[in-house]
């Protein structure tokens, strides 16, 4: 039954469709939580039980390669949201990393911790493992990964989030597809949702600041 065609499709249409739809309209916070965690526990379950997959770090990961591809799409990403910021909103440049160093510290950590990685299990591992073999074109596989990543960030309400975690979806897609790696990922999403913040982007990201 799991791993029926059916059973698939409208597993997707709850998971990735519906929940992230249904967070927009205003109901109770504390349901909102109940989904949100009855998801997760869903979500892991699968892929332990149903999939097979282990959690471990992955032998003979081209670490040399991952860091260098990264930290070249990092400068990159450094060049265009300093101007976007710098003309844009000024005085946010660099704020919370220049006026609290330690809040700065805080946030990094536990967005990297306890965002970024659940994240990741959903919308990188669970997605490929679970889907990838539905579909036969594999750049329409990844452009529906972008899409379905940007809806999770529908919340928000703002336009220029949904481009940018579109955008950040195809770069996260491509790399889990590269790497077949978690921890890559999610090392790689950290780093660019790290420099959004400290470049003065946290607002915008519902980062308090």
């Amino acid at each position: 039954m799991f791993q029926s065609t059916r059973y698939k499709l409208i597993e997707f249409f709850l998971i990735f469709i519906v929940t992230p739809v249904s967070f927009t309209i205003d109901f109770p916070f504390w349901i909102k939580g109940i989904i949100a965690v009855t998801g997760f526990v869903y979500i892991i379950y699968v892929l332990l039980n149903i999939q097979k997959k282990k959690f471990s770090i992955a032998k003979h990961l081209n670490w040399s390669l991952f860091l260098r591809n990264t930290l070249i799409k990092l400068a990159g990403i450094a060049f265009i949201t300093i101007a976007f910021v710098f003309f844009s909103d000024k005085e946010s440049l660099f704020k919370v990393l220049l006026n609290k160093p330690l809040m700065w510290l805080v946030l990094l950590f536990v967005y990297s911790t306890f965002s970024v990685y659940p994240q990741e299990l959903i919308y990188r591992t669970f997605y490929f493992e679970r889907y990838e073999n539905l579909f036969q074109n594999k750049k329409l596989f990844i452009f529906i990964n972008a899409i379905v990543f940007s809806l999770a960030h529908l919340f928000f309400r703002n336009t220029l989030v949904i481009v940018l975690t579109f955008l950040g979806g195809l770069l996260f897609a491509f790399t889990y597809k590269k790497t077949k790696s978690t921890l890559l990922v999610s090392i790689e999403h950290a780093i660019y949702g790290c420099w959004l913040f400290t470049v003065g982007m946290g607002e915008m990201l519902g980062f308090p600041s």
